[in-house]
């Protein structure tokens, strides 16, 4: 893991970066990786309730990946100025841009429950790309007060 003071771009965004937190994940380090994402997100200057809303998010989306994915993956988490960027793999999905990369959520549907629907009500952004090696989810948290709930 690294420091927060080193807080750079999200991979595929801009050259080298370092997340503050980067995990691998399966089903049983769940409850680790949500005290790991909380702990982020409040050391990022968010309020407990909007910290809630990231945990929610990123484990919706974890949960997605082991359920309906590989299985297991990957989470990176960056702290940019004015944004907390959350990326999870499952995999290696294409590019965004490539012909393979169009935003497709047909490897993670919501089969009985509703966690994308719940993680594009508390993310200001998300997006899903999926290709045949994988999907890739990132989601995006305001950090100004103006943000989507304080």
């Amino acid at each position: 893991m690294a420091d927060d003071t080193h807080q750079r771009r999200p991979a595929g965004r801009s050259g080298d970066v370092v997340p503050v937190l980067d995990l691998a994940f399966d089903s049983d380090t769940l409850n680790l990786l949500r005290a790991e994402v909380h702990a982020r997100a409040c050391r990022a200057g968010m309020s407990e309730g909007r910290a809630e809303d990231v945990v929610l998010a990123v484990h919706e989306l974890v949960a997605n990946a082991v359920r309906h994915g590989a299985g297991a993956g990957r989470l990176r988490i960056w702290s940019l100025p004015g944004a907390l960027h959350c990326q999870i793999d499952d995999g290696a999905p294409p590019a965004p841009g490539s012909p393979d990369g169009a935003s497709s959520l047909n490897s993670w549907q919501a089969h009985p429950g509703h966690g994308l629907w719940v993680t594009r009500q508390v993310a200001d952004q998300m997006e899903v790309l999926s290709g045949p090696d994988g999907t890739r989810a990132t989601v995006i948290f305001d950090l100004t007060p103006g943000g989507f709930r304080a």
